[in-house]
């Protein structure tokens, strides 16, 4: 049984943005070329957005008993250090400027906050996990075992 989940999906602004430019589409499309066009070009926009929002927010974050999960990978709890959730500046900073290249990254730029965790195995040649989080504070409680931790 997981003690914390969280389905990073899309903001619903970005739906609301993908249907207006899909309208968009379908009107500059039907006008010169009717609206049989317009619908097949509509829908093609409309599929390829739904598809790529749907991937893109379907990464999960998920701890357990026994390990960690964040987007496709995962890793046992017996190989996590440090635990610090971000918030505000730090999060732009940890995604920016301060990332080291060779750190696992689970970005979604939408999301304000952010959680390190470092890793102390060393055949993983990731030095930490930057995980994007709606909830620093319970994805950090959830892996060092505070009570915090409700998802």
């Amino acid at each position: 049984m997981p003690t914390y989940r969280e389905r990073l999906s899309v903001p619903v602004r970005w739906w609301i943005i993908a249907a207006l430019a899909v309208l968009t589409l379908y009107v500059i499309t039907a006008v010169p070329a009717g609206q049989l066009a317009g619908f097949l070009v509509a829908g093609i926009a409309a599929t390829l957005l739904i598809v790529a929002f749907v991937r893109y927010g379907g990464a999960q974050v998920q701890v357990d008993e026994g390990s960690l999960r964040a987007g496709r990978a995962s890793i046992e709890r017996a190989y996590l250090g440090e635990v610090e959730a971000l918030t505000g500046d730090a999060v732009k900073y940890a995604f920016g400027r301060d990332c080291d290249p060779s750190a696992y990254l689970v970005l979604r730029s939408y999301l304000p906050g952010a959680v390190r965790v470092r890793i102390t195995d060393p055949q993983d040649p990731a030095p930490y996990w930057l995980i994007a989080t709606r909830h620093p504070d319970r994805l950090a409680a959830a892996l060092t075992g505070d009570s915090v931790a409700r998802s």
